[in-house]
């Protein structure tokens, strides 16, 4: 039997950085349902189309309505041309998501970010407090690592090549180049040096789970096990063996199991907590 047709919508969403592209996945159950929706928070080169099926796929599993979007100056919202500062990741969580729960009338939520959309999301989840019900890191760094700035440097010589800008220029269009420099440029930088997530993870109090792979480029395992030690809530680990700096995209069924399984673990978590 062929599995039931999701109901997905566009939306877009105003910021101080210019309009926000915006995509939704829900079953017809899922309203009904009145569970919070998942928002979803891409990595250093992503965008809404980049998580390919998964967001419908991790719908599917949950039974929730799932929503990704493009960051300003990502994928289809519109260009930016300032530099990131420093403070970048937590301003995600200031700037953008507030008008995007307010923009979609999004009450509790659960939030997921990969890599670096990692770390947006534990601000994000940090600063709503009661409002998040649950945080998804996958592949997430939460601090700068000598292995993440290696592999940085590694990409930097791999997107020189024609064709490898080309291959992201697919959705990035004009905005390509400004992507690169948000990421290589800002990472590399001496002032984001000391970034860490070690001052906000304790303010994380709802259920956590980080997910990564055990062959990830980016990140050695030190990341998910700070993100359980320092979280201020109930908080899991899920290591993937032979798996890499996507999971979502490796082992993407297996993935979304296991966030609905966690999701639907979650009350018990909380209460157990209080």
């Amino acid at each position: 039997m062929d599995a039931p047709q999701l109901i997905t919508e566009d939306h877009w969403i105003d910021t101080a950085h210019g309009r926000v592209f915006a995509r939704s996945w829900q079953d017809g159950d899922a309203a009904a349902a009145g569970l919070p929706p998942i928002v979803l928070m891409h990595d250093s080169l992503g965008c809404v189309r980049l998580w390919g099926t998964f967001p419908a796929t991790l719908a599917r599993h949950s039974g929730r309505r799932v929503i990704a979007y493009d960051r300003p100056g990502f994928g289809e919202s519109e260009a930016r041309a300032d530099r990131l500062g420093p403070d970048f990741v937590r301003a995600e969580s200031t700037e953008v998501f507030p008008r995007l729960r307010a923009q979609l009338g999004i009450g509790r939520f659960v939030v997921m970010g990969h890599s670096v959309g990692g770390g947006m999301a534990t601000y994000c989840a940090a600063a709503a407090g009661d409002d998040c019900e649950a945080l998804v890191t996958e592949a997430a760094q939460a601090f700068v690592e000598e292995k993440t700035l290696a592999g940085i440097r590694d990409a930097k010589v791999q997107f020189a090549q024609p064709e490898q800008f080309q291959r992201l220029a697919r959705y990035h269009g004009g905005k390509t180049q400004w992507v690169l420099d948000a990421w290589i440029g800002t990472w590399l930088g001496p002032a984001f040096a000391d970034w860490s997530l070690a001052d906000t993870l304790p303010s994380v109090r709802c259920p956590l789970l980080a997910i990564h792979g055990s062959e990830d480029e980016y990140g050695s395992d030190v990341h998910p096990d700070m993100f359980t030690r320092l979280a201020g809530g109930p908080a899991q680990m899920e290591l993937m063996p032979d798996t890499r700096h996507v999971p979502h995209r490796e082992r993407e069924q297996q993935v979304a199991q296991r966030i609905a399984a966690f999701l639907d673990a979650v009350p018990g978590m909380r209460a157990a907590a209080r």
